[in-house]
């Protein structure tokens, strides 16, 4: 039997009573080994978290401005959000590629892309080969960002899944805090390597994916049930689940709850394309929050932080670059802890609690740095500017426990299989329209408007309260197939319950029988778990 969750499971979970609690997750080898290949992706996410960073980072750097002609204002803005533009341009190809060749062939060749991409940057001599290479930096990440956190999702262990896939968008604050440190201590380098060492840097995670991936991670059991490679998909699970114990009763309950999903899939929604998610209400429900919250995490005022801390910091006459960058460094740690902190918890509080949290505590703190950046624009008051840094952490605070560690994951979990890559590709889109809007209009806005600018998002974020108030879902400690009731209403939970009545050998009930009641009762059974 495989080892326990490192976060217990709700009992009602249909799985919660196979999970084996005699001894810690980390005593047994096979998962540690699974969660090591899981690391390995989730380390994708750094590669952006980086980026993000770094740009901060190298607008401080007096070396870089000269070396691109001090840009300001919309080349600014471009500079920053071509990453974000070649992430948009891969994706109506990449749900291709994860869906079609496997989620292991999107990652890697992703990470090869980038790989080329950042050597072009590093080696950049004008501008235009420096944006030309960050558009390539993007165009790759999409194809490994859009696989690596299904791929996680789809070959955790059960009670594993939440806190891992929590921590993929965690790990962004990884590669910024790296990013962060790298300018910081590049600083008093007189030469233009004070840029291009943390140019370089960002490929590190992208080469060793290409050197490991490959070899070392095993491919996605609902992608092999769904591709006809049943046997192998079994072998994995039973390989990385159950110490290789292909009878163990989770094993078995895994495998049939993704055969009965698939078969499913195949027989009542065989029509998987685009128009999909918009033609049931299950889906519109789904792409209702997803897109949702893609804008609110790029639309919450962080972004304004996290490109653009240095012209912030201008604004409250915070001018010393080497004083930016050691706030922008130490920022960076803190966020990593709080959201690695809440990604592991998430099994336990609940996503709707923490997504309300974070937009009430997002609200307060926002509306307080308005006040202390309004006060010194007008007054010139000092320590209404030391007021305005310590409200940025505590706003960031209540943004970690929720935008950072569930958006991915909250996302991935409430898609079906068959609509899994394509619905998380909308997300991403959503997202990184989000994103490329704020990093044009942000910079030019604050110049315009100063303090002004901020409440513009005072009032968005009255907006996300109300909307995550009256639409997000609960979904805390289910299988990725038991969210299906959930949106799509118990006919689907019915039928998949029938599904895996058939798959488990339960005969299916009868309602004009000889009135024997022991196989209604099963499917029942299974109908709850589902």
């Amino acid at each position: 039997m495989g080892g326990p969750a490192a976060v217990s499971g709700d009992d009602g979970a249909g799985y919660a009573h196979l999970i084996d609690r005699s001894k810690s997750w980390w005593k047994n080898t096979r998962l540690i080994k699974l969660n090591l290949c899981i690391l390995l992706l989730l380390i994708t996410s750094t590669t952006n978290g980086y980026d993000g960073s770094m740009m901060n980072g190298l607008q401080s750097l007096p070396q870089w401005n000269q070396a691109f002609n001090f840009p300001s204002g919309g080349k600014l803005g471009l500079l920053s959000a071509i990453q974000n533009i070649g992430c948009l341009a891969a994706y109506p190809f990449s749900p291709y590629m994860s869906d079609g060749l496997g989620r292991r062939t999107a990652v890697v060749f992703g990470a090869v892309i980038m790989c080329i991409a950042t050597v072009l940057q590093t080696a950049s001599n004008s501008v235009g080969m420096f944006i030309g290479a960050r558009f390539l930096i993007g165009f790759g990440l999409t194809f490994a960002a859009s696989a690596a956190p299904v791929l996680v999702t789809e070959i955790a262990y059960p009670t594993h899944r939440a806190p891992a896939t929590s921590l993929y968008n965690t790990l962004w604050f990884l590669g910024s805090i790296i990013a962060a440190w790298t300018t910081f201590g590049t600083f008093h380098i007189p030469t233009s390597w004070s840029w291009r060492i943390p140019s370089a840097l960002q490929a590190l995670p992208s080469v060793i994916q290409v050197l490991l991936v490959w070899f070392v991670i095993p491919e996605s059991p609902r992608w092999l049930c769904s591709k006809g490679r049943e046997e192998q998909a079994l072998q994995t699970l039973a390989y990385y689940h159950a110490n290789g114990d292909r009878t163990d009763p989770l094993v078995e309950y895994e495998f049939e709850e993704i055969r009965a999903a698939i078969k499913f899939d195949r027989e009542v929604a065989a029509n998987v394309g685009w128009l999909s998610l918009i033609k049931s209400p299950g889906n519109r429900r789904r792409l209702r929050i997803m897109i949702a919250i893609a804008f609110f995490s790029q639309w919450s005022g962080n972004n304004l932080i996290s490109y653009y801390m240095n012209k912030i910091f201008d604004a409250i006459g915070i001018t010393d670059p080497t004083t930016q960058l050691l706030i922008n460094g130490c920022l960076n740690i803190y966020n990593f802890i709080i959201a690695i902190i809440a990604g592991l918890l998430c099994d336990k509080v609940g996503r709707r609690p923490l997504f309300i949290a974070s937009t009430i505590g997002m609200f307060v703190f926002w509306v307080l740095q308005t006040v202390c950046f309004a006060l010194y624009s007008e007054t010139g008051n000092v320590m209404a500017a030391h007021a305005f840094i310590a409200m940025i952490f505590l706003f960031y605070a209540f943004y970690d426990i929720a935008f950072t560690p569930l958006i991915v994951s909250y996302t991935v979990e409430i898609l079906p299989f068959a609509l899994r890559a394509k619905g998380f590709t909308v997300f991403n889109f959503a997202l990184t329209l989000s994103l490329i809007f704020n990093q044009y209009i942000n910079p030019i806005a604050l110049a315009h408007l100063g303090w002004k600018y901020y409440l513009v998002y005072v009032c968005w974020l009255a907006f996300e309260i109300a909307f995550i108030w009256r639409y997000l879902i609960e979904t805390k400690n289910r299988t990725l197939e038991e969210t299906a009731a959930l949106f799509d209403g118990e006919d689907t939970a019915e039928r998949l319950a029938h599904h895996a009545a058939e798959n488990l050998g339960i005969p299916p009930s009868d309602s004009h029988s000889d009135g024997e009641k022991g196989s209604s009762e099963d499917i029942e059974e299974v109908k709850i778990a589902i």
